[in-house]
């Protein structure tokens, strides 16, 4: 019998500390970290659960039906990620995504959104509210996320064709459910909807194609993610990886493009629209070519583990800060915006730039994190 190690256990109890400094550091909107990137973005995991398999996230040999899940009593509640929230709103971050996991398996999650809805940043304008989803619920969840004070979603798509789409999710799920629920986010107004294929060398390749005629002309965003070496139980290669080079040179061959700025700083994609004005492609070259130089995004876990890279190897326990330490008092908002101010400002990741000079699996024998368990 082969033996089978599931990492997520080192990421869920091997972390670090997130101690409040003695000198306090104030929330001005301003906050950097060591190489001068501003806080700009959180992203928020709300469960590790999904009920998909996808091979690049959460392949079925690993996460099977005898996987073990973080217990409820460990999740942050929608009250606790709102406080933790509200601190990094006030060091500057104007958008909050929310993640999984699959967010929408989360009960109530329109609480929590109404909850954050009602947070203002430094300026006093709206977050930028989003979320990302597999689309699977979404056609049952549009109207009421949009009321709770949702704006816009990202839909993760592999592909139109249902055998390779099914084949994909690994669970047999049906593409025609996806683009119902793709249909009801646009009838409810959560836009301007984004797509996220991830693209995969011998997989779905084939798709590139149908999927930029199917979405040309739609006011959607179409997006090919590079297939990425997040965690280490996707079995990642790099000969799997089609550079998104090639993407756009093949949408280019029959549906010509010219190039976009950038539409924000710390913007992760590519952006090219069609010659004919027909909307816009975006590609995001996470293997190939390195964004971290401007990444002003941080990354909550579902129980609290705060995260400043993609491919970090542990992340830094708000919860305790927030819960106290046994039985004590947590720590005040202020207390709680300094231990974040103080984590920012230390940080110095920049993974996807040494990648080339890295062992496969991290110098130091750490496994990195999962992205199921912090989202994308």
């Amino acid at each position: 019998m082969t033996e089978r190690f599931i990492p997520l256990i080192d990421q869920r109890f091997g972390s670090l500390s997130a101690g409040v400094p003695a000198q306090p550091i104030r929330a001005t909107g301003l906050l950097s970290d060591s190489l001068g990137r501003s806080l700009r973005d959180l992203r928020i995991s709300v469960t590790d659960r999904c009920n998909f398999r996808c091979g690049y996230c959460m392949p079925k040999e690993v996460f099977d039906k005898d996987h073990t899940y973080l217990p409820h009593s460990a999740l942050l509640s929608f009250e606790e990620i709102t406080r933790i929230a509200r601190q990094f709103v006030a060091h500057g971050v104007g958008k909050i995504r929310l993640t999984g996991g699959e967010p929408l398996l989360r009960k109530n999650i329109e609480d929590l959104i109404e909850q954050l809805a009602a947070l203002r940043t430094v300026e006093g304008r709206p977050l930028d509210l989003t979320l990302t989803t597999n689309g699977s619920l979404l056609a049952r969840k549009a109207r009421a996320l949009k009321a709770a004070g949702l704006q816009r979603v990202t839909i993760s798509l592999d592909g139109l064709d249902d055998a390779v789409f099914r084949r994909m999710n690994d669970v047999d799920f049906p593409v025609a459910a996806v683009l119902e629920g793709i249909d009801a986010a646009h009838q409810a107004g959560l836009g301007p909807i984004k797509i996220n294929m991830v693209v995969k060398r011998g997989t779905n390749e084939r798709e590139i194609l149908p999927m930029a005629r199917h979405f040309k002309g739609t006011g959607i965003v179409l997006r090919f993610i590079e297939y990425m070496d997040v965690g280490a139980t996707n079995g990642w290669r790099m000969d799997e990886v089609l550079p998104s080079a090639e993407v756009v040179k093949l949408i280019h061959a029959q549906l010509p493009l010219a190039q976009l700025e950038p539409s924000a700083p710390g913007e992760t994609a590519e952006r090219w629209r069609y010659a004919d004005g027909a909307g816009e492609i975006g590609v995001i070259s996470s293997v190939t070519q390195a964004f971290c130089g401007d990444c002003n995004r941080a990354r909550l876990s579902t129980e609290g583990q705060l995260y400043l890279c993609l491919f970090a190897t542990q992340g830094h326990d708000l919860r305790s800060l927030v819960r106290g330490l046994n039985g004590g008092p947590g720590a005040s908002d202020e207390q709680l915006a300094s231990a974040i101010g103080r984590i920012w400002q230390g940080r110095s990741d920049r993974y996807s730039q040494l990648r080339g000079s890295m062992a496969p699996d991290d110098s130091d024998g750490r496994r990195r994190v999962e992205m199921s368990y912090i989202g994308g």
